[in-house]
């Protein structure tokens, strides 16, 4: 894939250049995330070709400098700030994991408006944070309910990164399924970066669950994936994650995918109208080579998106006029209808079945 002329990895844009709107991309390029980042880089650059297309963000092109959101989170807070000190960007977005967003946001302090897109543990109320992904209230909770009443699913095991989004999503969890008459029967935490889980299983294999949560990033997870089915549990168990994709699944192999299941705003194999309508402008723009599209690259078309519309509705770029003018928003994109509620954006979300390398969307949520 030929890189988008919006990605500028190289030189800064200098403090009193106001040709492009120049934003920070913090993107996953390395670690256990790193497997998402080509898909992330792809789908902001189309998103900037299109918002260009339309008159750009205060009628200047939008220009990216890319961040590695897979290092440190104290690393890539400094990069961050150092971009936003020197007035080389405008504005933050991405796709980066939570641990990376509580050392950037504060960082900022208001300076320049920060859209954060992935699925995330819910709870952030910076004034100038605004959120694109799902949360635990409207991604897990709905899916837990489908298993209970179509699948009879009520006994859990929590497998998990040992950082934020896990442990605060498993907290949830715990409230969801006692309200469902459920319960988490083993609760097992790694650290970023795994790849023998042998301990983990044996723990799965005792515990009486009848399916798997799965809070695992990436290649964590891909690695989780093969040990569970190379050990046989794929044949009893289900696994379900919030954070599962058509890269994972590809990585994974269609050996270690059987009894795999996730939720989200968008897959790559949406059948929507609005999904369909995206997914041809994405492969059209990327051509045969694309990265794999999914529903963590489109966070980052949805990140570009929903700067832009907020800045059209300020009529400015700062972050106190877009937290202004933010309540209410709307507009229709690849997820479909989408609304900021609470600096959030609500969204239809989706459960599907993994199919060996790819997605069957089975139902919305």
């Amino acid at each position: 894939m030929a890189p988008s002329a919006a990605l500028v990895p190289g030189p800064r844009a200098s403090p009193e250049s106001r040709d492009c709107f120049d934003v920070a991309l913090v993107v996953p390029l390395s670690g256990p995330a790193g497997i998402f980042g080509p898909s992330c880089e792809a789908c902001a650059g189309l998103a900037a070709e299109e918002v260009g297309a339309e008159g750009g963000v205060l009628g200047a092109p939008v220009r990216f400098t890319v961040v590695d959101g897979g290092a440190p989170p104290e690393a890539v807070a400094a990069e961050v700030d150092a971009l936003v000190s020197a007035g080389a960007v405008r504005a933050v977005t991405g796709w980066h994991i939570s641990a990376v967003r509580q050392a950037v946001a504060p960082r900022l302090a208001g300076r320049v408006p920060y859209v954060y897109t992935p699925l995330y543990e819910g709870g952030e109320r910076r004034p100038w944070v605004f959120c694109t992904g799902e949360t635990p209230a409207r991604q897990l909770r709905p899916a837990l309910e489908w298993f209970a009443a179509e699948c009879s699913l009520r006994r859990w095991a929590l497998v998990g990164d040992d950082y934020v989004w896990p442990r605060s999503s498993a907290r949830a969890v715990r409230r969801y399924l006692a309200d469902l008459g459920g319960q988490v029967r083993e609760e097992a935490y790694v650290a970023l970066g795994t790849q023998d889980f042998g301990p983990v299983l044996r723990r799965i294999e005792r515990s009486g669950c009848e399916g798997v949560l799965m809070l695992l990033v990436g290649d964590d997870a891909v690695a989780f994936n093969r040990a569970f089915a190379a050990a046989g549990l794929d044949r009893d168990l289900v696994r379900f994650s919030p954070l599962m994709d058509e890269n994972m699944l590809l990585a994974t192999g269609p050996e270690g995918t059987r009894g795999v299941y996730a939720a989200a705003g968008f897959f790559g194999s949406l059948a929507t109208a609005d999904g369909l309508d995206f997914i041809g402008r994405y492969h059209r723009r990327h051509g045969p080579d694309a990265p794999a599209l999914n529903g963590l690259g489109e966070s980052c078309y949805e990140g570009v998106r929903l700067l832009a519309e907020l800045v059209r509705r300020a009529g400015r770029g700062d972050a106190r006029a877009l937290a202004g003018a933010a309540e209410g928003l709307g507009y229709d994109g690849p997820r479909g209808p989408v609304q900021v509620r609470g600096r959030h954006l609500r969204q239809r979300v989706y459960l599907a079945a993994a199919d060996g390398v790819d997605f069957d969307v089975l139902h919305r949520l």
